[in-house]
């Protein structure tokens, strides 16, 4: 896929239909909105675009009410293009971009600059300067132009509406199971494996990678069944995402994890790992013989968790 920073950087010169928003997380809803796209780009010979923005909007706007992104933009881009998507701008938002008029929006950039064809908003999606843009305003600019617009519904699970709100107060609770439901998907974090305490090897005689993590969400401190990715495979394991508060506590979140039937040296190397299942929370034990009897049972309930789930390995 290619990625530009500009409408007029890009060097496709075939039509779009394109989608734009922000996308964090591309849950459920965003995936509905680009199948959508790439479906009527490949039936129409269309150009499947993505519009989106960096940083996020509220980061300018409102910086002290921002939410924590998700995902990396690496791997936003990499999952729009593994839906389909051919080419995505990353819109610069600024102050003076906030400034531009919805209207201006749409007639300078989405049907002028990348001439967009057709056009797929998010139910609700708002636009432009002081949020003035909504799925009216496209629709009759793009009927003014002799275009086409939709606002592509919602999804739900539970009755719940899909977003990415929804996905961080899950994540938040722990509660990943439906998170992966809501994301299609595991969540995932990833980052290098860097040296840390080493108190699981010499104290707890158990191996685990210190990932230094470059995402900004991690799910709620505890223990968790995860699958984790070394070069290209991915493999069983067990990780701790919290403080370690029977070995005095550490200021930042530490994410450990150790990787079942691995014995090998990956200091220095990029690692991924997605969380399947919650097992317990974070807790202090009165003795480090209480915390290894304790990892003693994370593991083979992890262990039981993948002889029952034959499709785990392929998440």
């Amino acid at each position: 896929m290619k990625v530009f920073r500009s409408p007029q950087d890009s060097d496709i010169n075939t039509p779009t239909a394109l989608t734009f928003g922000v996308f964090d997380g591309l849950h459920l809803g965003h995936q509905l909105i680009m199948k959508r796209v790439v479906a009527r780009a490949r039936a129409t010979g269309l150009c499947p675009t993505v519009v989106t923005f960096d940083p996020h909007p509220r980061a300018v706007l409102h910086p002290e009410t921002a939410p924590p992104l998700l995902q990396t933009f690496q791997q936003k881009i990499d999952g729009m293009e593994r839906l389909g998507i051919e080419q995505t701008i990353v819109l610069h938002f600024d102050m003076e971009f906030a400034a531009l008029g919805a209207e201006d929006f749409l007639t300078g950039i989405i049907f002028g600059s990348l001439d967009a064809r057709e056009v797929y908003l998010g139910h609700g999606f708002a636009f432009g300067h002081n949020r003035e843009g909504r799925f009216p305003l496209l629709k009759e600019v793009a009927d003014r132009m002799g275009r086409a617009a939709e606002e592509v519904e919602e999804v739900t699970i539970r009755g719940r509406r899909v977003s990415s709100t929804m996905v961080r107060r899950l994540l938040g609770a722990g509660r990943v199971n439906l998170a992966r439901r809501m994301l299609g998907r595991p969540f995932g974090i990833e980052g290098r494996v860097v040296e840390g305490r080493r108190a699981g090897k010499a104290q707890l005689s158990i191996a685990t990678a210190n990932i230094k993590t470059e995402n900004c969400v991690t799910p709620l401190n505890g223990v968790y069944v995860t699958l984790t990715m070394i070069g290209d495979r991915w493999l069983p394991s067990v990780t701790n995402v919290g403080h370690r508060p029977t070995f005095g506590g550490d200021k930042e979140v530490v994410v450990e994890t150790h990787v079942i039937d691995f014995d090998r040296d990956i200091y220095g190397e990029k690692i991924r790992v997605r969380f399947l299942h919650r097992l317990r929370g974070e807790k202090k034990f009165e003795s480090v013989e209480a915390l290894r009897a304790q990892i003693a049972l994370d593991y083979n309930r992890a262990v039981r968790y993948f002889s029952m789930d034959a499709t785990g390995r392929n998440l």
